[in-house]
């Protein structure tokens, strides 16, 4: 980590936001994961290469929802609409687009069982990646919290007190994303 912090606030404070980012990511990849009804947020995470440049979906069209099993994407530049289709049929949300000019249908499939489960493992790999980054964002307030005590800007005492707060703010956010898993995993199985 680049920073330097001179006191254990500011890391605290860092590392606190860095964290609250990654379970508020989390929480936007779940509300993608949407359990069997057409919802806008479901294409959220779809970037389409446009003009040799990756956009959001929501950036190169309208999303709408016609009607509770359907989603369609209104495409501004005509272009475009290919590799629109192409985008959503390569994510892996198991939707199958239809394109009709400069409209793409997407039927939501009622999901089954073994789409629940799929479902579920893409939460898992979700809820892992967000692990993983929370992690890092701990080992670098404790290698933060180290240079400190190393460059004499505080005891060895308070080095200790302050990798106990590292790990305790860890395990809140730790504890909050396996919340929000439990929560949609719910969500997902329940028919």
């Amino acid at each position: 980590m680049s920073h330097e912090y001179q006191d254990f606030n500011s890391l605290k404070k860092d590392l606190d936001n860095r964290m609250g980012k990654t379970v508020s990511i989390l929480k936007d990849e779940f509300s993608g994961l949407r359990a069997g009804r057409a919802h806008t947020s479901l294409l959220d995470g779809i970037m389409v290469d446009a003009y040799g440049s990756m956009s959001p979906i929501n950036a190169v069209g309208t999303i709408n929802i016609p009607d509770p099993r359907t989603l369609s994407v209104q495409v501004w530049d005509r272009g475009l609409a290919k590799s629109v289709e192409k985008a959503i049929r390569e994510s892996d949300l198991g939707l199958n687009p239809m394109s009709d000019g400069q409209l793409i249908r997407i039927p939501i499939p009622p999901l089954s069982e073994e789409r629940r489960k799929e479902l579920t493992k893409v939460a898992g790999k979700y809820l892992e990646q967000s692990k993983i980054a929370i992690r890092n964002i701990r080992r670098d307030g404790m290698d933060a919290i180290k240079k400190m005590e190393k460059d004499n800007h505080i005891s060895e005492d308070d080095a200790k007190r302050n990798e106990n707060e590292v790990q305790k703010l860890t395990d809140d956010n730790v504890k909050k994303v396996d919340e929000l898993y439990s929560a949609k995993e719910a969500d997902i199985l329940q028919v």
